[in-house]
């Protein structure tokens, strides 16, 4: 066999890259639910026949760094002799390889010259799994048998035929059973895809080739990884924090990560942190272990290829029975609170080191939302899962982003108003910047929320959201101002407006009004030291008033008001620019 030479691997790596993207593509455009098929809530890759990674599409980062650890939990239950042709596996167990129960895992060994070459894998969330609530996911369960139904690794289909007992379960447990089992069918038919790229290219290239460039894959990954890690500072980083609450009660979790840095380990140390939560906010060992490797992957090599051989050097540590590694039967539902911070810990202790990677913090949860209920119109349950935007952190040399996901969510699109507004019962009466609560000010401001308004036009909904870092915002960085919070406001007939951070199930009736609301990135650098233009352009497109460029950046304007209500004319930049600071 001819030695491998370097550019047709990078010809395999590349293909096997493009397999991925395809599958993720696929289920895309199969799928039934609008928060696969809008939002793009799910992840794609491929593993190595012992299920370490070798491929990935770009999807939520919280769950493309927990696809090996799910094939890995099939191949143990099953074992590499255990799988035939068109088998695929499914499996959620959150404590081993899953995130909450709605995440399902889907995993298909892809046979060649019969035997297994690799696993192609898709993690998606599914709208309904069951569950004491509409939407399954909730933020006041207290234990893993309240939030749906749980696949430990089962075979879904068999030899291509699908297991009609399985189906059956599924439908009679769910309560938009079209929805979730279409989903299924496109989860299935997207592995297909991914498998028989795999198939093309071991006839392209040869089985063995293929393997050999898989191995050497891991290989490089894990030697350029080193070769970053040297570019890092060295040493030891320490950073505290804490999650708003334990999410039954309003008792706050501490939570702490020790950093070492070495030329040839990165360790991520989370001993120390809060026991496990009451509430549904608890993080899965994976999902800890996926966190870190996110922010790992974005302090070393962010634009790179991603493999197994990528976060060797990586360890990170966990106490069992807290917060970021629960044991069962702990309800792990909005998870994202704290795997959230995972991130952020990192994140925040090694930003001053590293200002030109890392920006100041941002407004961290996924602040998701359910709406549902049974529409009037066709007597058919509706579901609208969605994350919601906010503001970025201000960084070396740039404003913050405003109105994007969050650092955990990655490639999710926010769900188009019109599609909601022409599939289910509600008119979207808001959809802007959140200019009231503002950003974290500095020389480089963060990057603002978003406002968003759902009138409920139906005779009955349910209402679930968990909104974290609502009561501790997030941190600046150089002198720069804290964030803003993530809340939400519900206005309901003969009822006052109530402020919360949190709502299980809330039922809503028609005309009432949920009013979404998420917070502002910190700011970077001393504020008093913002360039005067940049705070006219502020003023001008009504990020700041007046008052506030007087008071918060230092800046005197004269006749600005006027000026502005004119509109900024090359007039108004020049005075202004030269009125004393």
């Amino acid at each position: 066999m001819a030695k491998l030479s370097d550019f047709t691997l990078d010809i395999i790596e590349s293909s096997l890259i493009a397999s991925a993207e395809e599958t993720f593509s696929a289920f895309g455009r199969a799928s039934k639910s609008p928060v696969i098929y809008e939002v793009l809530d799910y992840a794609a890759g491929l593993t190595d026949a012992d299920g370490l990674l070798i491929a990935q599409a770009n999807g939520v980062p919280g769950f493309l760094g927990t696809l090996d650890m799910a094939v890995q939990d099939c191949i143990k239950k099953f074992g590499k002799d255990g799988f035939s042709p068109g088998d695929i596996c499914i499996v959620n167990i959150p404590y081993t390889s899953g995130t909450h129960l709605n995440d399902v895992n889907l995993i298909m060994p892809v046979f060649v010259q019969g035997r297994i070459v690799a696993y192609s894998a898709i993690k998606g969330h599914w709208s309904e799994v069951g569950g004491m609530h509409f939407g399954s996911w909730t933020s006041d369960s207290t234990e893993i048998y309240q939030e749906g139904l749980i696949f430990p690794p089962i075979k879904l289909f068999e030899k291509g035929k699908v297991n009609q007992a399985m189906v059956d379960m599924i439908r009679a447990n769910v309560r938009t059973p079209d929805m979730t089992l279409g989903d299924m069918e496109a989860h299935a038919a997207s592995l297909r895809v991914g498998a028989k790229r795999i198939e093309d290219m071991c006839k392209k290239y040869g089985v063995n080739t293929i393997l050999e460039a898989m191995d050497r894959i891991q290989k490089k990954g894990e030697k350029l990884t080193k070769l970053r890690l040297k570019e890092l500072p060295h040493g030891t980083f320490e950073v505290e924090d804490t999650v708003d609450d334990d999410g039954i009660t309003d008792i706050p979790v501490p939570v702490r990560a020790r950093i070492t840095i070495s030329d040839d380990e990165f360790i991520v140390d989370l001993r120390g942190s809060g026991k496990q939560a009451r509430g549904s906010i608890n993080c899965p060992w994976c999902a800890t272990v996926s966190a870190a490797r996110a922010i790992f992957k974005a302090v070393t090599d962010t634009h790179g290829p991603v493999s197994d051989g990528n976060f060797r050097a990586l360890k990170v540590l966990a106490d069992p029975g807290t917060i970021f590694n629960p044991i069962p039967p702990a309800p792990t539902s909005t998870y994202w609170e704290s795997m959230a911070f995972i991130t952020d810990l990192v994140w925040h202790a090694l930003a001053p080191m590293i200002p030109d990677k890392l920006s100041a913090g941002h407004f961290l949860s996924v602040c998701a939302t359910i709406v549902g209920g049974m529409d009037d119109r066709t007597k058919q349950p509706f579901a609208i899962v969605e994350p919601q935007p906010g503001g970025w952190g201000g960084a070396l040399g740039k404003d913050g982003e405003s109105g994007l996901v969050c650092s955990g969510d990655g490639e999710t699109y926010i769900m188009s108003n019109e599609v909601m507004e022409v599939r289910y019962p509600i008119v979207v009466e808001q959809y802007s910047l959140n200019i009231g609560d503002g950003s974290g000010k500095g020389k480089f401001r963060g990057g603002f929320g978003i406002m968003k308004d759902y009138r409920i036009n139906n005779s009955n909904a349910s209402f679930t959201s968990s909104m974290g870092r609502s009561l501790y915002p997030c941190w600046g960085m150089n002198g720069g101002g804290k964030g803003t919070p993530n809340y939400f406001i519900l206005e309901k007939a003969n009822q006052a407006p109530r402020r919360l951070r949190k709502v299980a199930a809330e039922s809503l009736q028609a005309h009432d009004l949920i009013r979404l609301r998420t917070g502002g990135g910190g700011g970077f650098g001393d504020p008093l030291e913002r360039d005067p233009e940049r705070v006219l352009n502020d003023v001008v497109d009504g990020y700041v008033t007046v008052e506030q460029a007087k008071n918060e950046y230092g800046v005197a304007i004269d006749e600005i008001q006027m000026k502005v209500n004119l509109g900024a004319t090359k007039s108004l930049r020049n005075s202004f620019l030269s009125s004393p600071k």
